[in-house]
């Protein structure tokens, strides 16, 4: 894809003094408020490849690949292939502390380890692992000290709110890995509480102080002295799972830093709501939700606004809808095999065209893809640039 000669371009690799020094200006014009021009921030480049097509990250003006490297099978055994995926043009890595016990950043640091020019080729992606679980015990055990009579009202509530909102309607909610729709249970008890409650958790230097460590531990483990993205929560279940404002406050102050450029949020449960929740909340640059083939009527509208805003968006669980590794949920109902298979015609294997699918939506910025070895990226990458006529389902 050729670079668009409106937009401005980067002639070398972001260093931290650069991005210390874009930071300092940054926060002079309000950037952090997220209401930066998505249309005339400036675009930064790496790793262009004519092979590969690049789009847009919202106002971050990163230019990534259309196909990005997913953490979970990135291991110290199992990283080398990755150097395929760069030749070809891929320029985005995700990682988390949670993924093989952060073995998975470690992985990616030993890929990058020794060479400043391969980590100025790649926009590298962190989390916040764990976020949600040390948040939602914290409320859980206010809970457990509560008096029943109190105990029942907060579970009445917490039901009625999770059914008014439908989290769990089929077609919506869909399961995409082990002991998934746990993540409702603390998720919920949270928003419950949280207009009683919030004054004894949020605002407690908890939040603050997991939040820093854990990306310094990311940062130790990565090998590297800043994240392009940093994503908190990881995994938010509900739109209340935003609502600490140590999150951005936290964040403000890593970025001034030179730790992190640009905030993020991911999920799996409720995309729909979590996403219209970080689009209001309006310091949220890039959002990583769960969209493909099977639930995408619902995200669709949240997905149009938060790109009106400027939100970056990447989808995530694409190939998860029609296909997986997890055998506890083997095997994938057929009727979402011949519903892709409908909706794009050919002999293509159906995860493939179910990263088509999610592509031919100009508001998605890229798909993620566990590339487990040569032959997955070889294939997942080729991908990059197509363009189909999608049929009706």
């Amino acid at each position: 894809m050729n670079k668009p000669q409106n937009e401005l371009t980067r002639t070398r690799p972001v260093n931290r003094r650069d991005f210390l020094q874009a930071s300092a200006v940054a926060l002079a014009i309000g950037a952090l408020s997220g209401k930066a021009d998505a249309a005339t921030a400036a675009v930064e480049w790496r790793n262009q490849q004519s092979g590969m097509t690049y789009r847009r990250l919202g106002r971050t003006g990163l230019m990534i690949s259309e196909v990005v490297s997913g953490g979970d099978p990135i291991k110290l055994e199992n990283y080398q292939h990755l150097n395929l995926a760069l030749e070809m043009g891929l320029n985005y890595l995700d990682m988390a502390p949670a993924y093989n016990q952060g073995k998975c950043e470690e992985a990616y640091g030993k890929l990058l380890a020794g060479s400043s020019a391969k980590r100025g080729k790649v926009f590298l992606t962190t989390k916040i692992s764990s976020f949600n679980r040390l948040i939602g015990q914290m409320y859980q055990d206010i809970f457990n000290g509560l008096p029943q009579e109190k105990k029942d009202a907060v579970m009445k509530r917490a039901a009625e709110m999770r059914r008014e909102r439908e989290v769990e309607k089929p077609g919506y909610y869909l399961t995409y890995f082990p002991n998934q729709q746990n993540g409702f249970n603390l998720a919920y008890l949270r928003g419950a509480m949280l207009k009683d409650y919030r004054h004894k958790v949020e605002g407690s230097g908890h939040c603050r102080k997991f939040i820093t460590e854990s990306l310094e531990a990311s940062l130790q483990r990565a090998g590297v002295d800043y994240f392009d993205i940093v994503m908190c929560p990881h995994g938010a279940n509900s739109p209340e799972d935003l609502e600490c404002p140590e999150i951005v406050e936290t964040f403000q102050q890593l970025k001034k830093q030179g730790k992190v450029r640009f905030l993020g949020v991911t999920s799996h449960n409720d995309p729909a709501g979590v996403l219209r929740a970080a689009t209001a909340a309006g310091y949220y640059d890039v959002a990583m939700v769960a969209y493909n083939v099977i639930n995408g009527g619902y995200p669709e509208e949240a997905i149009r606004q938060a790109a009106a805003k400027g939100m970056g968006l990447i989808s995530m669980k694409a190939a998860h809808a029609v296909a997986t590794h997890h055998k506890a949920l083997q095997p994938i109902p057929d009727w979402r095999v011949q519903k892709i298979n409908r909706v794009i015609t050919g002999e293509m294997k159906a995860p493939m065209k179910a990263y088509l699918w999610v592509l031919q939506n100009p508001h998605i910025a890229a798909v993620i893809s566990n590339l487990w070895d040569e032959t997955f990226i070889k294939e997942k990458l080729s991908l990059a640039g197509k363009k189909v006529e999608l049929q009706p389902a």
